[in-house]
């Protein structure tokens, strides 16, 4: 009988301690899933610069799961920039699935290597209708331009960039981006590495976005950078709204 009861009170115990991990286990599966939603449909150009190092082909996965996140209503284009122009694999659409589905893995060779990223950039912000409006970038990149000189002064603050940046902001496109080192010189060279994400973030500050990266030595995953990428997203659309 003593046993009996023993067991009954156990059982009772153990179901009251699962409410309760449940009940505060929630809010927090709750924020997580929050974490992964856009809440406002969004025309987005996801941009890609094709000769990133190999890594960035493990990332595909997450960067497919985000534009199949999107809400629907949303509209997506993909291209790459590559070899001194943008390969557009997906013009705007609003099949997120067919979207996703374009995106492939960089080619990750020197052979690909673009004149500088913001002229493709500039091409793609053309490719925006002026009649839409929640118009975002998705620039990946080492965003380093060359193209004038190697120094502070040119390879992180070029007349390219400053072009890019005038057009977004009469397009009204917030550019967000993620840093990752191209084959190229930003795979080895720290200081190259440096005037690529200032210029990256140059980008995105002066255009409303964000630029998301790890310190000068490379990355390890996108996972984080999606997660603060929709939480930017959906706290700028909420002070527009």
């Amino acid at each position: 009988m003593y046993f009996k009861k023993f067991v009954s009170l156990f059982v009772a115990l153990v179901i009251s301690a699962s409410a309760v991990i449940t009940a505060f286990a929630r809010p927090d599966s709750d924020k997580d899933q929050r974490r992964k939603q856009v809440f406002e449909p969004l025309n987005i150009a996801v941009l890609i610069q094709d000769d990133l190092v190999s890594q960035v082909a493990n990332e595909i996965g997450v960067t497919r799961d985000f534009v199949r996140s999107l809400p629907q209503g949303s509209r997506v284009m993909v291209g790459y920039i590559t070899s001194g122009s943008l390969q557009v694999r997906q013009p705007f659409t609003t099949d997120l699935d067919k979207a996703a589905r374009s995106l492939r893995i960089p080619t990750a060779s020197r052979a690909s290597s673009p004149f500088n990223p913001y002229v493709e950039v500039i091409e793609a912000l053309k490719k925006f209708d002026p009649a839409w409006s929640n118009n975002t970038v998705l620039l990946i990149s080492d965003g380093l331009d060359t193209s004038r000189g190697f120094d502070s002064t040119a390879a992180g603050n070029t007349l390219d960039l400053h072009r890019a940046i005038d057009l977004a902001n009469k397009r009204q496109v917030s550019v967000f981006t993620f840093y990752a080192p191209s084959v190229g010189l930003t795979s080895f060279n720290r200081v190259a590495a440096s005037y690529g994400q200032s210029s990256l973030n140059r980008l995105a500050n002066s255009t409303g976005g964000k630029a998301f990266f790890q310190g000068t030595s490379g990355f390890v995953t996108f996972d984080s950078y999606f997660n603060r990428l929709r939480e930017a997203l959906n706290r700028q659309y909420a002070r527009a709204s």
